[in-house]
């Protein structure tokens, strides 16, 4: 089951802020990361890990209904690298 934004206020709720309080500091903290994202800057969270967005070259793909080759734009693409802390967290049950 995944953790929703809804999930992350009621957290924060249950620190003793009021529900409105509560979205509206979920609600900045997530505008200033994708603002710093548009940006192509990198948002470092310590202990956490690192947005940051990279450029793809177009490049050839196939449509796996048809099968048609095809020319896949430009893009841009948010990538995240775990922190080190965190991936000891994640792998530290096995």
């Amino acid at each position: 089951m995944a953790l929703t934004k809804s999930d992350i206020v009621a957290a924060v709720h249950e620190l003793g802020f009021t529900k409105k309080k509560s979205v509206d500091i979920i609600e900045t903290l997530l505008e200033i990361i994708k603002s710093s994202l548009e940006k192509k800057e990198d948002v470092l969270i310590s202990g956490f890990g690192k947005f940051c967005v990279k450029d793809k070259n177009k490049r050839r793909g196939r449509n796996p209904a048809t099968g048609e080759d095809l020319i896949l734009r430009e893009r841009r693409v948010v990538t995240f690298k775990c922190s080190g802390k965190l991936r000891k967290k994640i792998n530290g049950s096995f």
